[in-house]
């Protein structure tokens, strides 16, 4: 688990590889993160949008930029807190991902990025 504060918000990150939907031979590694923001702020904020880079250990990198997350902007008052869960595939049983969220107050729309630290897709046997 890692976790970064930017300006107020902060962002938890918890992983798990995915041993039923992947499939080693074929380089097919799936994982899941799961993503914790609070807003330890003063003021109410939204969040806009999405910007990741996704690391193989290969050398592949690959950007994923857009709206929101899941489908969703939401919109979290002082002291509120959103989790999602989501993934991502890798052609390797190692790698990583970091990125940000573009997030606006909603009380005078001053937009900033908020720093997703960080963290590591690694395969369990990996570790051993």
């Amino acid at each position: 688990m890692v976790s970064e504060v930017t300006d107020g918000v902060k962002v938890t990150v918890l992983t798990e590889y995915q041993p039923d939907y992947s499939n080693p031979g074929q380089d097919h590694f799936v994982f899941t993160y799961k993503i914790l923001i609070e807003n330890h702020s003063e003021h109410t904020v939204k969040l806009l949008r999405r910007h990741w880079l996704i690391y193989d250990a290969n050398g592949t990198v690959r950007e994923v930029e857009g709206a929101g997350i899941v489908g969703l902007q939401p919109i979290l008052e002082p002291g509120d807190v959103h989790d999602y869960v989501s993934g991502c595939n890798l052609r390797t049983d190692l790698g990583k991902m970091a990125g940000t969220y573009l997030m606006e107050r909603v009380l005078d729309g001053r937009q900033f990025r908020v720093i997703i630290p960080a963290f590591s897709l690694i395969a369990p046997y990996r570790m051993n």
